[in-house]
């Protein structure tokens, strides 16, 4: 419900994701059929216990050396894969279509892009509908899971507080590029707290519509 309208224009099938501390959602959508409204209609979803947090607490990186930085990194897609599977299996014939679309809400995501737009700073703004290009957004991911802790704090938009934790958000949306190979990435920076607000707001109208249609038949059966 908050993330759904940054969807890319399409007839496909999407996935939207959301990369959190503690675990990471995978929800299938396809548009919505006619006379249903606006709203895609949830064909699937999974819920992995991968987070920036619990996988950066469950692998082990050194951070000695690149090649040990990155054989952490290859250990932590591992991990996720793994964990993947099961959805990745039963979405496999979605995934197929040359128009399939990706949406995705998290820090990890933001971050990302904002990298990709070389902010000096973070902007909601330019960020929150942005559509990157997937191969980018890998690029970028890369480089960060080979850089050293003191190099990635350095970056405008990751600072210390992330520089731990970005890697195993880079790791957890590769994986996630893998099962979806869709050719472009939306970015959103929104999520529960605005679908809950946008789902509060649609149960007003309902109810006004409904109290409308209510007075109005009584008019009507009163003439």
């Amino acid at each position: 419900m908050g993330c759904h309208i940054l969807l890319e224009e399409g007839d496909g099938p999407a996935v939207i994701f959301d990369i959190g501390g503690g675990s990471t959602e995978l929800v299938l959508v396809e548009p919505p059929r006619p006379g249903e409204g606006r709203i895609p209609r949830i064909l699937d979803w999974q819920s992995v216990p991968w987070g920036v947090v619990s996988l950066t607490d469950t692998v082990s990186r050194s951070e000695n050396s690149r090649e040990a930085r990155l054989a952490g990194y290859n250990e932590m897609r591992r991990l996720v894969s793994e964990s993947f599977a099961p959805f990745s299996e039963r979405i496999q014939s979605s995934a197929s279509g040359a128009d399939i679309r990706l949406l995705g809400t998290s820090g990890t995501v933001t971050t990302l892009a904002s990298l990709h737009l070389e902010l000096p700073h973070y902007d909601r703004k330019a960020v929150d509908g942005l559509i990157v290009q997937s191969e980018a957004m890998r690029a970028i991911s890369r480089d960060l899971s080979g850089m050293s802790p003191q190099q990635r704090g350095e970056l405008p938009c990751i600072g210390e507080d992330r520089a731990s934790l970005v890697v195993a958000g880079c790791a957890i949306l590769e994986s996630i590029l893998d099962l979806w190979p869709a050719q472009r990435l939306g970015v959103a920076d929104r999520g529960i707290r605005e679908g809950s607000l946008r789902s509060l707001m649609a149960a007003e109208r309902q109810s006004e519509r409904a109290l409308k249609n209510l007075l109005e038949s009584r008019a009507d059966q009163g003439r």
